[in-house]
């Protein structure tokens, strides 16, 4: 029995479907709040404006579709999935291009550029071995760093109560802090495979303890009914050429964080570099399972970094043991009660689980850095891109690219992940490859 249990460290093996769950309802809980967030983002700018009806479909449907694209990756269909244990998710990348399109279109444009842009990442993904050649390994712990920076604010804004009205308020502080705090305790006090569900136990007492505070709408739970079949095509796909190619950047810039999220956790979670296939199969299931997601009204769905972190927190990579929390999220769309339940989840509860799982990612970039080597080559790559990509993008010095078309300042002015990987990719392309000073020979 031991032995299977300790195939939650192993990809492939089957562990207990009792001690799988706990670890798989894990995953599901430290990222299905990120997960319906965006759509309420966008829904929230689109014109004309989307009925709360429409929006609870399209909430229900983010979590089934997010539950198939995971199995996808877990288990590939043909060449589409890494089969590695990637968690998808509604992506937040596309938030602010998204919600122009939807403001100036309507909300059927951003569905017919999802399906328009899910195709033309899929079989980019498909075709990676022509290309991948670019994706150097200093490249992609450029990317995987920069991932992590940009994921200090999101665990922030969820630590400091989300986008609610009362952010910063010492209840949010209060229960973000008391969640962190059970984590590390039960990280640092309980023994073997348990020791790996400190974010499981972060969520449940920091969820218990919301309720008493009363952050918590228990009579939402039960509202939708108890059963609910996923809504096919609830809107109608618009194609408009201007939504289509800003669309289609986006995607391109939620490849390039792709590759970064599975570097990262092939790298951490298997301590191996990461093959050519699974680089592949990982943007193949990026692109088709987005076009899959706009069929049910839904933006793209992609690798979901906190799943990352979480991995290179626990080591737990199992597919079967992901597996099962892929399921539970199948469930959330097809029983109300379930979703209900996962969104009750405050976002201070989630901040407190997920701050030293963001720093985890960032640690993993920095470990593939000095993987790589720190060539006189490798360190002009990663300083240039990251000094650029972090420092150009900081909100209160986002204005040094109000010179450029808006289309641009949408792509790059708030993504540092998009300009870091720019950059990386010009300056290995460019750079000599033997950069270091030679000894003159006496």
């Amino acid at each position: 029995m031991q032995s299977s249990i300790n195939n939650i460290y192993r990809l492939d093996g089957t562990v207990p479907i009792a001690k799988a769950i706990p670890f798989g309802l894990q995953h599901i809980l430290a990222m299905f709040v990120s997960n319906l967030t965006p759509i309420t983002l966008i829904a929230a700018s689109a014109q004309p404006a989307l009925t709360q009806a429409q929006i609870a479909i399209l909430l229900q449907n983010a979590m089934f579709v997010a539950g198939i694209a995971t199995l996808i990756q877990l288990y590939p269909l043909w060449k589409i999935g890494s089969r590695l244990p990637v968690v998808m998710g509604v992506s937040f990348t596309f938030v602010t291009v998204l919600s122009t399109v939807a403001a100036n279109y309507g909300y059927p444009a951003v569905i017919g550029a999802v399906m328009i842009g899910g195709i033309m990442e899929g079989t980019l993904g498909l075709l990676a071995k022509y290309w991948r050649k670019i994706i150097t390994p200093v490249v992609a712990a450029s990317v995987v760093t920069s991932i992590g920076f940009s994921l200090f604010t999101v665990g922030a804004r969820s630590f400091g109560g989300g986008y609610s009205e009362d952010f910063g308020s010492a209840r949010n502080f209060l229960l973000g802090t008391i969640t962190l705090a059970v984590c590390l305790l039960w990280n640092v006090l309980s023994k073997g495979y348990l020791k790996q569900l400190s974010v499981l136990a972060g969520l449940v007492v920091g969820y218990i303890i919301a309720i008493f505070m009363g952050k918590v709408d228990l009579g939402s739970i039960l509202s939708g009914g108890l059963i609910s079949l996923p809504h096919l095509l609830p809107v109608k796909p618009e194609f408009h050429a201007g939504a289509i190619v800003s669309t289609c950047i986006i995607f391109l810039v939620s490849a390039a964080e792709t590759i970064g999220d599975t570097s990262a956790l092939v790298s951490s979670g298997l301590d191996r570099e990461i093959a050519g296939k699974e680089i592949s199969g990982s943007l193949a299931c990026d692109g088709y399972a987005s076009t899959i997601s706009s069929l049910f009204g839904c933006p793209p769905v992609t690798s979901f970094s906190q799943n990352v972190g979480l991995v290179a927190m626990t080591k737990v990579v199992n597919r079967f043991t992901i597996m099962t929390g892929a399921v539970c999220m199948i469930l959330a769309g097809l029983l109300p009660p379930i979703g209900n339940f996962f969104a009750s989840l405050p976002d201070s509860v989630v901040g407190g689980c997920t701050i030293m799982m963001f720093g985890s990612i960032l640690t993993s970039g920095v470990q593939m850095i000095a993987s790589c080597g720190f060539s006189q080559r490798n360190i002009t790559i990663v300083s240039l891109s990251l000094a650029v990509g972090i420092g150009f993008t900081t909100a209160s010095e986002s204005g040094i690219w109000n010179i450029f078309p808006s289309i641009i300042q949408s792509v790059f002015a708030q993504n540092v992940v998009a300009v870091v990987f720019i950059i990386s990719i010009v300056l290995s392309c460019i750079l000599p490859e033997n950069m270091d000073i030679e000894k003159i020979k006496e």
